[in-house]
């Protein structure tokens, strides 16, 4: 059973064929799905797909570059009340579009952190172009209590280390395929086991040979083949601690965890 850590179920290039994405997904040997949030406005979609999918889950949160209405702690806290609401996120810092001032940006990312420190639940964190300040971000909030995971990692291994040193999980997407992602794929090994994870970030990043198409959950298991490779450990081992990590931070609701949805057999491939 593999579990595809993040994704965006309720963006339009999946909604479309939405039964269809998660018939392949169950048929992949996929038993779970966070659909992750990036604004207020679209949370209630998010959650609603939670709600009527046993083996969906959600989280609430604006990404850090999404115009959208700035979130409260009080409202991301009542939001993440929800038994579906599995985390806070995605938040972080991305300083690859957007040029200073970006006040804004680090100011909506504590809030975030504060949100999820009062739930207790973890933090989705998107970094791009930005480690250090996301990295000071995190310990001057003391989101250490909470932890997280660092989605769609594409940062430095010394970065990951000191994330490792917070609390934090790292995921790998479809880019950790890409034949020019050879430092990334570097780090990989250098991962404890127990904190991997895996995502697709579906509608992006199509794992190579899907690049360029529209990326969806089932192909997360392209994602833990190629971490299978990278560590010389067999696909079904990623499989198993990837899942067993994703419940681990997360900790989902015990019947959906393990409902009756999730009997499909693991290792069959989307094409």
């Amino acid at each position: 059973m593999y579990v595809d850590s993040h994704c965006h179920l309720s963006f339009p290039e999946l909604v479309a064929d939405r039964a269809g994405v998660l018939d392949r997904m169950r048929h992949a040997g996929v038993s779970t799905a966070l659909n992750v949030c990036v604004r207020m406005d679209e949370f209630a979609s998010v959650l609603a797909l939670a709600e009527s999918e046993p083996d969906i889950f959600a989280t609430v949160g604006v990404h850090p570059d999404s115009e959208s209405t700035e979130p409260t702690i009080e409202q991301l806290v009542a939001s993440a009340a929800h038994p579906k609401v599995l985390a806070i996120g995605e938040t972080g810092l991305d300083y690859y579009r957007l040029k200073e001032p970006l006040d804004w940006q680090r100011d909506r990312f504590r809030v975030h952190i504060r949100a999820a420190r009062e739930t207790g639940k973890p933090l989705v964190i998107h970094t791009r172009s930005a480690p250090e300040d996301t990295l000071a971000i995190l310990r001057q909030e003391n989101a250490a209590q909470v932890g997280g995971v660092m989605h769609c990692f594409t940062e430095s291994l010394q970065f990951a280390l000191e994330a490792l040193e917070l609390g934090f999980y790292i995921s790998y997407s479809g880019i950790v395929t890409f034949r020019n992602a050879v430092s990334l794929q570097q780090t990989v090994a250098q991962i404890p086991l127990d904190r991997l994870l895996i995502e697709t970030d579906a509608p992006y990043l199509s794992p190579v040979p899907y690049r360029g198409k529209v990326n969806e959950p089932a192909r997360v298991v392209v994602v833990a083949e190629k971490l299978a490779e990278l560590t010389s450990q067999s696909p079904s081992t990623i499989a198993a601690a990837t899942r067993e990590n994703f419940l681990r931070l997360f900790k989902p609701p015990v019947e959906s965890a393990t409902g009756a949805l999730f009997a499909a057999q693991s290792g069959t491939r989307i094409m």
